[in-house]
């Protein structure tokens, strides 16, 4: 009896080790240099106006380039009233580092209060041929300060976007202290998504077409804070100004 269940024991580590998928780290952002890196970051500057005016979703606020530092191997975006406008940071690696499948990853500490939106997610590096929402897009981690306690991981498609059902809000009652891992397990067949080390969601379609699933292709990633906007909402607690958003490390393995 004994040498059965050591039997099936070793069996069941082996199987468990056959599972597990070894991966390469093949590329990373340290943030340990004085100023982005340009040759893997692109600023995405202003409102978004005149062609797509509150980025689509009425946001408020205006990206610069002067929004963030970085110290101490983070990279700090921080979100501002100056005057009547308020400002804050995005940067894309659009055109420069796209990624297909893999696990991709960010380690971050959240800015909070009502009107904050900080994310990290991923646009379908076709997005100028095709659009959106027939690129496809990842989002890793979203989370708005009138919802505390909760993070958002959505995808959006051609099939469902916009108040997508293809949607977790998972509550995490200390997800606003210190720093978290948001990462996603990407593969051809579904993507998994992670908090720390928790599973939050995983997408896998049994109908996989360009309308269900546009993530056979190149995706680029973006890491933006933005204030209020149909989702962050409308209403922004001034008096919580200036917030910080601070973006330890990304990194993608595969």
């Amino acid at each position: 009896m004994k040498k059965i269940v050591v039997l099936i024991m070793f069996l069941t580590v082996s199987f468990c080790f056959a599972q597990k998928v070894e991966r390469k780290l093949i590329w990373e952002e340290n943030f340990n240099k004085k100023k982005i890196n340009e040759s893997f970051w692109n600023f995405e500057l202003g409102d978004g106006c005149p062609n797509l005016c509150g980025y689509g979703n009425n946001e408020r606020q205006i990206y610069t380039k002067t929004n963030h530092e970085i110290k101490e191997g983070n990279l700090i975006i921080e979100a501002k009233k100056e005057g009547n406008k308020y400002t804050s940071t995005k940067i894309t690696t659009k055109g420069k580092k796209e990624f297909l499948y893999g696990r991709i990853e960010a380690r971050a500490k959240l800015p909070v209060g009502h009107g904050l939106w900080p994310a990290f997610w991923m646009l379908g590096a076709n997005i100028d041929a095709v659009k959106w929402p027939k690129t496809g897009e990842i989002d890793i981690l979203e989370y708005i300060g009138r919802d505390p306690h909760m993070v958002y991981t959505t995808l959006h498609t051609q099939d469902s976007h916009g108040n997508t059902i293809n949607t977790k809000r998972t509550e995490f009652p200390t997800i606003e202290e210190g720093y978290h891992v948001y990462a996603i397990e990407w593969t051809k067949e579904k993507i998994d998504f992670f908090v720390d080390t928790t599973l939050v969601y995983t997408f896998n379609p049994e109908v996989k077409n360009e309308d269900t699933w546009p993530f056979n292709k190149p995706f680029y990633i973006i890491v933006n804070l933005a204030i209020g906007g149909n989702f962050g909402g409308p209403d922004v607690d001034d008096s919580i100004l200036p917030q910080k958003y601070y973006i330890d490390y990304v990194r993608v393995y595969q």
